[in-house]
């Protein structure tokens, strides 16, 4: 499967972009593309998947439909999270300012290119 080629494709074409990563519900990287300390994103990765796993239960308890995407603000970084199956996830890192919605757009176009490769 050529997740690091889609990945890197999501992370060129996003200003600001300091990596994206596919896990598994348990927060277990499958693949990385990555500007940053590599074991950075993937306990970025790992922790966003926890609060991802929390949030989609709250939500369908609640709501009764599922979570599409997530976003966390910090000072720095903002953290774009969006299911691609039930099992797995893509995250994006970015640094914060003007890009998200150009990072909203991209994420989406490479969630479905990874929901086929996922088929």
């Amino acid at each position: 499967m050529p997740f690091k080629k889609i990945l890197g494709q999501l992370v060129d074409n996003v200003p600001g972009a300091q990596g994206a990563i596919i896990a598994d519900w348990e927060g277990e990287a499958v693949d990385h593309v990555s500007r940053i300390d590599d074991y950075e994103l993937k306990v970025i990765g790992a922790h966003k998947g926890v609060i991802l796993t929390n949030l989609r239960a709250a939500i369908v308890r609640l709501e009764g439909e599922d979570l599409e995407e997530m976003v966390i603000t910090t000072e720095k970084v903002q953290t774009l999270v969006m299911p691609v199956t039930r099992e797995y996830f893509l995250l994006l890192s970015l640094d914060r300012g003007d890009a998200l919605g150009r990072a909203r757009f991209e994420a989406r176009r490479c969630v479905k290119r990874l929901q086929k490769e996922f088929a």
